[in-house]
C-alpha cells in the first residue's frame, strides 16, 4: 500500500483535482477576475452545439473524418505486425525487427514531422530525386487535399510497432499445444490462424478497441497543430485545435472548456456503450457488469 501510496496522490492531484476547473464552462471566466469571481452564465457557453457554429462544425467534422481513417487503416496494422513478427522462426531476426518497429515511437512529433518533411517536402528527397531525373515533382507536405492521409501515414510509421507490444504478449499466451493437435488433424497455416490465433486475441482486441473509442475524438493535438500553419484550418482544424486556438489564442475560455467536457462527456457514454456490446457477445470488455 506505502508503495502505491505516491502515485495515487499524483493521480489526485493531477487527474482528479483539474476537474474542477470545469467550472469555467459555465462561467464568463477571464484569467484576471479568476474562477471565483467569474459571472455565472449558464449553458450559454455551449451555443456551439445548437447555434451551429461553422468552424466548431468544421472540427467536428474533421475529427470524425479522422476518427473513422484511423481506427479502420491504424487501429488493426500493430496486429498484423503482431501475427507476421510472431511467425518468423529465428529470435534474432525477430527482436531486430521489434527493435526497429519500436525506434519511432520514442521520437517526438517535432522530429517526426522534420523527418517527413525531409522526405516529402517540396525541397524533400523524393522531389530533389524527381527534379534530377527530370520527373515532375509530387507535392504532398502543405497540400489540403492529402493532409488526412499525411497525418495517418506519420501516426501508423510512429506508432504501429509500439503498439504491437501487447500483442506479442497475448499471443505468447496462446496455448500451443492446441496448434500442435491441429497440426495432427490436417490444418493448415490460414487455418491455424483463424480458428486458433484470431479467436484467442479477440478479448484483447476487444479490450484495445473499447479504451481507444474512449479516446477516439482526440487526434493528435500536437502532430496537427505543428502542420496546421500551410494547409490552413478548413482542412486541419480538429477538436483539439478549436479548444485551443479559441481559448488560449482567441482568449474566449468558456466556450473553449464547455466544448473540452463535451468531448469528454461523449468519451465516457462511448466507453460505457462499447463495454455493454462486449459484455452482449460474451466479452468481459473494460469492466465486469
Amino acid at each position: 500500500m506505502a508503495l502505491g501510496l505516491p502515485g495515487a496522490i499524483a493521480l489526485v492531484l493531477f487527474q482528479y483535482l483539474p476537474l474542477l476547473g470545469n467550472i469555467i464552462a459555465f462561467k464568463d471566466y477571464q484569467p484576471y477576475l479568476g474562477i471565483k469571481d467569474a459571472p455565472f452564465v449558464g449553458l450559454r457557453n455551449f451555443s456551439f452545439l445548437w447555434d451551429g457554429n461553422p468552424a466548431f462544425l468544421n472540427a467536428l467534422a474533421n475529427t470524425l473524418i479522422l476518427t473513422l481513417v484511423q481506427a479502420v487503416f491504424v487501429f488493426p496494422i500493430p496486429l498484423a505486425l503482431a501475427l507476421l513478427l510472431n511467425s518468423l522462426a529465428g529470435e534474432r531476426l525477430k527482436r531486430l525487427l521489434q527493435s526497429v518497429l519500436y525506434l519511432p515511437h520514442f521520437l517526438s512529433w517535432v522530429i517526426v514531422i522534420a523527418i517527413f518533411q525531409q522526405m516529402l517536402g517540396n525541397a524533400g528527397m523524393l522531389n530533389t530525386f524527381l527534379v534530377q531525373n527530370d520527373l515532375p515533382m509530387i507535392h504532398i507536405i502543405g497540400v489540403p487535399e492529402l493532409f488526412k492521409a499525411l497525418l495517418t501515414t506519420q501516426v501508423i510509421w510512429k506508432d504501429a510497432g509500439w503498439g504491437t507490444i501487447i500483442f506479442l504478449a497475448a499471443l505468447s499466451q496462446v496455448d500451443q499445444e492446441q496448434y500442435e493437435a491441429s497440426a495432427v488433424d490436417g490444418a493448415n497455416a490460414r487455418q491455424r490462424l483463424w480458428h486458433i490465433t484470431l479467436p484467442s486475441l479477440k478479448g484483447i482486441f476487444i479490450l484495445l478497441l473499447i479504451l481507444r473509442l474512449g479516446d477516439s475524438l482526440s487526434v493528435g493535438f500536437e502532430q496537427i497543430i505543428l502542420q496546421q500553419g500551410p494547409v490552413g484550418t478548413d482542412s486541419s482544424e480538429v477538436l483539439d485545435t478549436w479548444v485551443y486556438n479559441n481559448g488560449i489564442i482567441g482568449g474566449d475560455w468558456g466556450m473553449s472548456t464547455a466544448a473540452g467536457l463535451v468531448k469528454s462527456v461523449v468519451g465516457v457514454l462511448l466507453v460505457i456503450g462499447a463495454n455493454k456490446l462486449a459484455h452482449l457477445f460474451g466479452e468481459q470488455g473494460v469492466y465486469q457488469k
